[in-house]
């Protein structure tokens, strides 16, 4: 099974500009430019050696420290072979991705998805907007760079009926520790 999986790995190097792949356990995991993603993805869609008719997820995860911080992937299953297929590709905050909706429809939530909680922009999605979050909410949560308390916080006033937005103030209050542990007597513990 491993070598047949390392020779159609193979062979999808010759028929699509495939960087590089990887084939761990049953699965073959292969690395695609993004201005190639769309023409890799509807060849493996259509292609009868391919048959990846089920797009079972797309992710996304954020690397900083590259210049093309987000990569997003691609999880694709042929449901006649039981064959998965890993697609990753890279962007950044500024160059979109194309969407997959037209080809996989199940890409569009999780589309949407990756554009609220990353940021990363799909040209020619049919309804991209915010999933998870408020419209109005600011940034991305996802982000590593996303500060861990966010910008505002919500909360009920009682006194007006009505839902207040605030700025975060964080403040550090004194606090004393008392170490004396009950169960501690001077013959257990010495």
């Amino acid at each position: 099974m491993f070598s047949s999986l390392i020779v159609y790995a193979t062979s999808l190097t010759r028929l699509v500009p495939v960087q590089t792949f990887q084939v761990f356990g049953h699965e073959i995991v292969i690395n695609v430019p993004k201005k190639y993603l769309l023409a890799t993805l509807t060849f493996l869609h259509h292609h009868s050696n391919g048959n990846f008719q089920m797009l079972t997820s797309i992710s996304g995860v954020d690397y900083p420290e590259r210049e093309e911080r987000f990569e997003i992937v691609y999880d694709l299953l042929n449901i006649r072979s039981n064959c998965r297929l890993r697609i990753k590709t890279h962007t950044d905050e500024i160059n979109p991705l194309p969407s997959v909706v037209n080809l996989f429809p199940s890409a569009n939530w999780w589309e949407r998805e990756i554009w609220d909680l990353f940021g990363v922009f799909f040209s020619n999605h049919p309804d991209l907007r915010r999933i998870l979050t408020d419209y109005g909410f600011e940034g991305h949560p996802l982000r590593k760079d996303f500060p861990l308390s966010g910008y505002f916080e919500l909360r009920y006033d009682e006194d007006q009926r009505v839902v207040v937005c605030e700025a975060i103030e964080l403040s550090q209050e004194f606090r004393s520790f008392n170490f004396h542990v009950p169960w501690s007597q001077n013959n257990l513990i010495s």
